[in-house]
């Protein structure tokens, strides 16, 4: 039924100016869309009658969106490697090896989108693991919960323990098979996902080329430049490429539709090939920072000239947080050290609207305007005794969500809201 939410609104444009009202409103229809969005005096009479969430002064905003997660290292969080390649040899293998288990992986799923909930995320961009059925349940628990979420099976067919390997034709084959299923179905999408160039080889670099080609609509996500030791290896599995970005656009997997995580350690060619390609790179920096990786620049990708697209993540397990607050307020420090001092707004924007459009889903949510789902999460500033003690000096808008990207967690997070349907929390008047 028809149900009026009530708060302090914000949302952000193209150019992530923000609109906000102290005292707004959002009308969310029975199909889960919003109808009308704006100031409460000027509700229309039409709807003056439906239910109400009232969350008083609390800010009502889209939902985060997660452009980088793993859902098979949902319980990693904190697991300690002495850099990236010893990280996955000793943690990540074999905790992801579990997930061959269909009723595992089922169970995992359920906890996984839990937790998502719980921190004010309602989309991602998620890697499974290498089993077709990791990414059955999870595209299963998305879809029962009404989520707009992309993933795909991992394709990764050496360097890995056998466990969490497969081989080009099988990789390809149960890759399509799930684009086949669930692609286009709900909110779900497909990405094509060979997990990075250290573990595909050539063949299955080229099937995954191949396979996107033929896939409508499918994205692809895979990691690029995370590691100085990474970024050796691959130079060593691919001698006669010119660098990083080379092995995959030679293999036909760079393009508008590419999303690459990390992309701290581009050269100039690189960051100019991706720019022209429309690809985009999703900053991860409680996982650079935790792993050691480095600090990505902001302002080196978006150079004049050659600008690339920018996303921000969790990218949980490496990443040490869910909370896309706690991230926004990593990514902050870590552009502060490079120089670079962005804006809370810039970087709310970022995580909401400018995500969606990483993920091609900007159509239907990450702001709250008519037409779109009602993927919200509700923001309480004063949800601790140091952020409520901090919004006493709290001068603008600017400063309440500062706050709360350098305070916050998920005790910030007061609801959250699907498809206008509360997954998380309660209403307080």
């Amino acid at each position: 039924m028809t149900r009026v939410i009530k708060g302090q609104t914000l949302s952000f444009t193209s150019s992530h100016a923000p609109v906000h009202e102290e005292k707004g409103a959002v009308v969310v229809g029975d199909d889960g869309t919003i109808l009308w969005s704006g100031p409460q005096p000027l509700l229309p009479h039409a709807f003056r009658q439906a239910q109400v969430d009232d969350h008083g002064a609390k800010i009502v905003m889209p939902g985060f969106v997660d452009a980088h997660i793993h859902f098979p290292q949902y319980r990693m969080l904190a697991a300690p490697g002495k850099d990236l390649l010893d990280w996955l040899t000793r943690f990540t293998f074999p905790e992801e090896s579990r997930y061959a288990d269909p009723a595992y992986a089922a169970a995992a799923a359920e906890v996984f989108l839990s937790r998502l909930f719980q921190h004010g995320t309602t989309a991602a961009l998620a890697f499974c693991s290498v089993h077709k059925a990791c990414a059955e349940a999870l595209f299963s628990a998305a879809e029962q919960k009404g989520m707009a979420l992309v993933t795909g099976k991992t394709m990764m067919d050496r360097n890995a323990i056998p466990a969490v390997q497969d081989d080009p034709e099988t990789g390809a084959r149960e890759s399509e098979e799930l684009y086949r299923a669930w692609h286009g179905r709900g909110r779900l999408r497909y990405a094509v996902t060979p997990r990075f160039a250290i573990t595909s080889s050539e063949a299955q670099l080229k099937a995954a080329g191949e396979l996107l080609a033929s896939l409508p609509g499918a994205l692809m996500q895979t990691h690029l430049s995370e590691s100085p030791g990474e970024i050796a290896f691959v130079k060593q599995l691919f001698p006669d490429a010119r660098d990083y970005v080379d092995v995959y656009d030679r293999f036909g997997l760079l393009g508008g539709h590419s999303l690459f995580a990390h992309g701290i350690h581009l050269s100039e060619r690189e960051c100019a090939r991706l720019s022209e390609a429309g690809a985009s790179v999703i900053h991860c920096p409680t996982s650079n920072t935790f792993l050691g990786s480095g600090l990505m620049s902001m302002p080196h990708l978006r150079k004049a000239g050659r600008p690339v697209h920018i996303g921000v993540a969790t990218d949980v397990g490496g990443g040490t947080s869910y909370s896309m607050l706690a991230t926004l307020g990593e990514a902050y420090k870590v552009q502060m050290l490079g120089g670079y001092k962005p804006s809370a707004v810039e970087l709310f924007a970022m995580a909401t609207r400018g995500n969606a459009g990483r993920l091609r889903i900007a159509h239907e949510t990450g702001a709250v305007e008519a037409g779109k789902y009602a993927d919200l999460v509700v923001l309480d500033p004063c949800a601790t005794p140091v952020l409520a003690s901090r919004q006493e000096v709290s001068a603008s808008l600017e400063d309440v969500l500062f706050s709360l990207m350098i305070l916050g967690d998920d005790r910030a997070v007061s609801a959250t809201y699907v498809r206008g349907r509360k997954v998380h929390g309660q209403v307080t008047a």
